[in-house]
């Protein structure tokens, strides 16, 4: 038996989520899950329809890209979930899908602006979207650049991956990530939402304002703040 078993099933289950949830078309997305104590992480592995997906299935990698376990090929984001898992050690899984509304920004190059309270609930931040990747990045390293692409985007934008778990990247879609794989996928499925009803809200009226700052707190902080009252203690 695999000494990774818990960990590639926990990495199985939350890819599986995705074309449950409506966010893949085909093969385009894929998801890891982390064994920090291991140094360690799972992935799907490239071009795997779902359908046909198994648990033993799942590639176990290093942090340095090296395949530890399994026979197919790693998915061909494996760097960037590499690159993403070095650089933010309190990351427990990382999400990466072609979700159409999120897509949809991510090739317009637009911040998500926060527009309700629904957005609020989540985070206090428009969701950021990061310039295309250069040339010169593109013919370099592409995946492993584009965690670089991720990283920039946050430090130009001063925002803490702590607080705001996904991005959009120019031209491309969204990644996300959370303390774990299932986290990572609820946030994919979060980010996909927001995209469609601020779309949907300048559609109807394109000068929709921002949610003023006073709803933005109140609906943050009453669902994470220190005196949260969401849900059951």
């Amino acid at each position: 038996m695999s000494e990774f078993k818990a960990l590639k099933e926990e990495c199985y289950e939350a890819n599986m989520q995705l074309p449950k949830l409506d966010l893949v078309v085909y093969t385009f997305g894929n998801v890891s899950a982390v064994d920090r104590e291991k140094g360690v992480f799972a992935i799907k592995p490239s071009g795997v329809p779902y359908e046909v997906l198994k648990p033993e299935d799942i590639v176990i990698m290093d942090f340095d890209n090296n395949v530890l376990e399994g026979n197919m090929r790693p998915s061909s984001d494996t760097k960037t979930h590499a690159f993403l898992y070095k650089s933010w050690e309190t990351i427990g899984g990382i999400s990466h899908t072609h979700a159409t509304y999120s897509v949809a920004w991510a090739q317009a190059q637009r911040d998500i602006p926060i527009m309700g309270t629904t957005h609020a609930d989540h985070l206090t931040e428009d969701i950021p979207c990061s310039m295309p990747m250069s040339d010169e990045l593109i013919q370099g390293d592409y995946e492993y650049n584009t965690g670089h692409q991720i990283l920039d985007c946050f430090a130009e934008k001063n925002l803490d991956y702590k607080e705001v778990e996904m991005v959009l990247l120019g031209n491309h879609g969204p990644f996300t990530w959370g303390k774990t794989a299932a986290k990572a996928v609820y946030n994919s499925k979060v980010l996909e939402e927001l995209a469609k009803m601020a779309y949907l809200s300048l559609q109807i009226n394109p000068n929709a304002p921002r949610l003023k700052d006073a709803l933005i707190k109140k609906h943050y902080e009453r669902k994470h703040g220190p005196n949260s009252y969401y849900g059951q203690s």
